[in-house]
């Protein structure tokens, strides 16, 4: 086993994980709108993806998916498409309750999402990212070598996916405390509008990047 590369994996996918992005910006937006259980299922949920990606990756499936140009635009358009569609309801929630007090109030109280859809909203925006395609393409690609062991290859799989788990777990965590929580829920529209505004944002990047 190769224990230099999983340091070295470690290392960069650990930076790549404290980056804000759409994956942070969901965990947060959940964890102080949702209950904890929420938080952590959307945690799991892009985790799973990032298992995904990484074994797509590792059997080099990714990399046909990249190099086939009209099936990665199709991947690229559909990922971009979601990534907006949730981008404007963030974004519309923040407006709406800027305009209308109540609702917030209304929102906060509700029920809220299950466990499962806080499961499938993480899986859904980090798996249907192109971004995250490409980053696992070009990081095992440059790393992994064919003279890798398939015992090295698990164990990678294995550790990228419990340190994305435990670190949106960990902001789960934190930021569904309590005090923390009935804090932050004041800031539920400013919350909303910043997390529209990354992804679609995101979205435009994937957009432009098709187009151009």
């Amino acid at each position: 086993m190769d224990v230099q590369l999983l340091i070295s994996l470690a290392v960069i996918h650990t930076i790549a994980l404290a980056s804000p992005g759409p994956d942070f910006a969901l965990v947060v937006k959940l964890s102080t709108q949702e209950n904890r259980a929420v938080a952590i299922a959307s945690a799991a949920g892009i985790s799973v993806a990032i298992l995904a990606h990484t074994l797509l990756s590792l059997t080099g499936l990714s990399l046909i998916i990249h190099s086939s140009e009209q099936l990665f635009i199709l991947v690229q358009l559909i990922g971009a498409s979601y990534l907006a569609w949730m981008g404007v309801g963030a974004a519309r929630a923040a407006l709406s309750h800027w305009r209308d007090p109540v609702a917030l109030e209304k929102a906060q109280q509700s029920e809220g999402l299950s466990v499962k859809k806080g499961f499938l909203q993480g899986l859904y925006t980090n798996l249907l990212n192109p971004k995250a395609l490409v980053f696992f393409i070009t990081l095992f690609s440059t790393l992994i070598t064919p003279q890798v062991s398939f015992i090295t290859k698990s164990v990678a799989a294995l550790l990228l996916f419990t340190l994305s788990m435990m670190w949106f777990s960990l902001i789960a965590m934190v930021l569904t405390k309590p005090k923390i929580q009935i804090k932050l829920k004041r800031a539920t529209p400013v919350i909303n509008l910043l997390t529209g505004f990354v992804f679609i944002s995101v979205a435009l990047v994937i957009i432009s990047g098709v187009i151009i």
